[in-house]
């Protein structure tokens, strides 16, 4: 298995600290308002590495975890008039919602900023006895001494002379050095503190994670990372004070996931171009929302459109109907479950598709062994259900046919489980993805059964029949599609 580590620019062989085990911290998200499309691209990027990683057999131990407390809270609560607390719980509980209605499960620990003042005042006791750490003035601010740390930069490959002071670095004439950055905040009237050896206040924002990772993963652990917009500063300063303090290596592999566009432009709340992942689920069903995420690798920028997701629901449907086929004459023959046989041979297929099918399981585990590949796995797939799709319409009564649809159907639906896609009854989801309404002219099998006999016309080159079964449907409001994958339909 190959990782692009951002550290190193290039991909490297995936060694865990200890053997069979992996620690991986990824970067929550900050409670001031309900998660947007970015921060699901995020959470749904992690949630399918550790997928991946159990797979493949190894123990996880994933940690995501809640920023809730930070100026953006504080404001809000001023706002809204209501308690940092409550604001903070209301988000975090919005989080959760949006994450269960996406399909992504809890993180194994997922900490909260403000349970951990006590761990991230200890790294600062640290730093500050080996000369890393400063207090700015008496009862003020605690700094990082950023050139006293070696190397800084070379996770964002940005050179200390090249630094700017002003956007995304604090001016404060209290600083040794403008590039210094804050690791205790000292208290103002009216916000939340907690008591330190350098006066009452809170913590600035990176040092919290930092002291969550090392207090659940240890002071050195495998696999960290977030959206590209972490790497500098958030990641860049949390490597440098972890090293400092520890004087060991913080993350062997970081990594990091393209960021989510609208017309090439970030999506952020800041710009006010985001859509929430409520506003998304409202018009889209979760399983077609996480197809898009995953569509594409994840080092690249994902732009947003509805187009983008009309396409992944009608990819979804490509991927559904062969499973409902499939799980249909299955089960009608009673074949449903158990092992798979080894087949004679490979019924009505060349020897090249053959070797295809036969192969699925390893060429998928391939695509995602190299720097976790999920387009090109789900390419696969897609060529999988292309072969399915000419078996089913090929019926035979030859030894193995049945075990050949069997090992078919067991494969889409355990690799498609690597990616938490191919897990709902596909009858069922096929019924939401092609939003039927109740007042249709034709039920759904009906309208299989008239596609089974077009595809028949069409191999007999009854052009005129299956061209009459067509417009018989599209009178209906059925719309038909002929894919490589077979033919699919929707409602007008």
């Amino acid at each position: 298995m190959q990782l692009y580590n951002t550290l190193t620019r290039q991909k490297e062989i995936f060694q865990p600290l200890r053997e069979g085990r992996v620690g991986l911290y990824a970067c929550g998200v900050t409670v001031y308002d309900d998660c947007h499309l970015g921060h699901a691209r995020s959470a749904v990027f992690f949630e399918v590495v550790v997928r991946y990683l159990r797979w493949l057999g190894f123990e996880v131990t994933w940690v995501r975890n809640f920023t809730d407390i930070d100026d953006k809270i504080l404001r809000r609560a001023q706002e809204d008039g209501k308690p940092w607390e409550e604001v903070a719980e209301h988000y975090i509980a919005s989080f959760q919602e949006d994450m269960a209605a996406l399909g992504v499960p809890p993180a194994q620990i997922e900490p909260r900023a403000s349970r951990h003042i006590e761990e991230m005042l200890e790294i600062i006791r640290r730093l500050a006895a080996r000369g890393f750490a400063y207090q700015g003035e008496p009862g003020g601010d605690v700094y990082f001494r950023v050139r006293r740390f070696p190397g800084y930069g070379r996770l964002s490959g940005q050179r200390l002379a090249d630094m700017q002071s002003g956007a995304r670095i604090e001016v404060d004439a209290a600083k040794e050095d403008p590039l210094d950055f804050v690791l205790w905040k000292a208290s103002k009237p009216g916000e939340p503190a907690w008591p330190s050896p350098w006066g009452p206040g809170r913590p600035g924002w990176h040092i919290e994670c930092s002291a969550m990772a090392m207090k659940y993963l240890g002071e050195t652990f495998d696999l960290h990372g977030g959206g590209l917009d972490l790497v500098f500063p958030h990641h860049e300063n949390e490597l440098a004070q972890s090293e400092a303090a520890t004087g060991r290596p913080f993350v062997r592999y970081w990594l990091h996931h393209g960021l989510l566009t609208i017309d090439q432009e970030k999506m952020s709340k800041s710009l006010g171009n985001f859509f929430t992942v409520k506003e998304v689920l409202a018009r889209f069903p979760a399983e077609v929302v996480r197809f898009f995420l995953i569509n594409s690798h994840y080092r690249s920028p994902l732009d947003f459109s509805d187009a983008a997701l009309a396409e992944a629901e009608t990819a979804l449907v490509r991927l559904y109907t062969p499973l409902a086929r499939l799980r249909e004459r299955l089960w009608a023959q009673g074949v449903g479950g158990g092992a798979v046989a080894q087949e004679e041979g490979l019924v009505g297929l060349a020897n090249e598709e053959r070797e295809k099918l036969a192969t699925l399981r390893e060429r998928f585990s391939q695509a995602m062994a190299d720097d976790l590949n999920s387009a090109l796995a789900l390419g696969y797939l897609f060529e999988a259900v292309r072969l399915i799709n000419r078996l089913l319409e090929q019926p035979s009564a030859e030894p193995g046919y049945a075990g050949l649809l069997r090992r078919g159907y067991q494969d889409l639906v355990e690799l498609g489980g690597v990616l938490n896609l191919l897990q709902a009854d596909p009858a069922e989801m096929l019924r939401i993805l092609r939003q039927e309404r109740q007042d249709l002219a034709i039920s759904p099998a009906e309208i299989e059964e008239l596609i089974q006999r077009r595809s028949q016309a069409r191999r007999e080159k009854d052009w005129v029949a299956a061209d009459a079964i067509r417009q018989q449907l599209a009178a209906k409001d059925i719309i038909l599609e002929d894919t490589p994958q077979g033919t699919i339909w929707r409602v007008k």
